[in-house]
């Protein structure tokens, strides 16, 4: 509805063919930045975990918990800690919850949303094989 708008505004302020012009170019915009979020890649590979831009060698990582889409609620929201790791969808209920041990990093876990849950806490845990995908 907000590209509908614009074209409307832009049809009565400019000539017929700017306005399609300048409203073709939003939806080809708009397209891009919900390609590019849905697009997001979480994957376990060679001892390291990538999620999005980020990533991280297993061997800095302690508990790693499963949640539900409840406790993914509750951990992004009223228990969140400022300084964690998240790469979260909103279209994602349900989430994995990976506290980090490197002393140094003074980031305390990553949230990271995903429609498999148990599957990435098991890769993350050692006791599955590689999980590569889209958003896993």
């Amino acid at each position: 509805m907000l590209l509908a708008t614009l074209w409307l505004a832009f049809v009565v302020a400019m000539p017929a063919w700017a306005a399609w012009s300048l409203t073709g170019l939003l939806v080809l915009l708009t397209a891009g930045v919900f390609v590019g979020v849905g697009s997001t890649r979480v994957a376990v590979r060679d001892g390291v975990l990538y999620a999005g831009p980020a990533h991280i060698a297993t061997d800095l990582l302690g508990p790693v918990e499963p949640l539900d889409a409840e406790q993914t609620r509750r951990v992004h929201g009223v228990e969140a800690d400022a300084r964690a790791f998240l790469l979260t969808r909103p279209y994602l209920k349900r989430s994995v919850k990976v506290t980090l041990v490197d002393p140094a990093d003074p980031t305390p876990y990553w949230l990271v949303s995903t429609r498999h849950p148990r599957e990435l806490a098991a890769a993350l845990s050692g006791s599955a094989p590689a999980v590569t995908g889209g958003t896993p």
